[in-house]
């Protein structure tokens, strides 16, 4: 068996245990399992080492993206959960920020309509997140 071919097959053990211990979305992983091919390459008579490396950059590269591209779950839109109503523990004035009770914490929130105060105590509709602030709107003004 030649020296290369050992060589990469110790590259690619090393790379996969590394996966194992410090865990790097599969990236190291790839890269361990594209070692493995060029030392499957090497021993089918791939013999020369530029080459080799070569390939094995191409290779881990493709299976890089193409591991970041399907196999991590897509990103949520919204980081709400389930609860969308809470209730302003402040009064909140137009195009200002007050405070609401949302999930059982106090959160900074504004208005959505910059034309609506809203009352202490009044129950409202988490529409959206911006950073730290809740964005809501009158539970009320679909009865209207």
């Amino acid at each position: 068996m030649p020296i290369f071919t050992l060589l990469w097959l110790v590259v690619g053990i090393i790379l996969c245990l590394m996966e194992l211990l410090l865990p790097t979305a599969f990236v190291e992983f790839m890269m361990g399992v594209s070692a493995f091919v060029v030392a499957l390459l090497s021993f089918l008579g791939l013999s020369k080492v530029w080459l080799q490396v070569v390939v094995w950059l191409l290779l881990s590269t493709f299976l890089v993206i193409f591991a970041r591209r399907f196999l991590q779950p897509p990103a949520r839109r919204s980081k709400l959960t389930d609860a969308v109503t809470a209730e302003t523990l402040t009064e909140i004035l137009p195009g200002k920020a007050g405070r609401v009770l949302y999930e059982g914490n106090s959160w900074r929130a504004r208005c959505d309509d910059d034309k609506i105060t809203l009352a202490p105590g009044q129950m409202v509709y988490v529409v959206s997140r911006e950073g730290t602030t809740l964005i809501v709107m009158p539970e009320n003004i679909l009865h209207s």
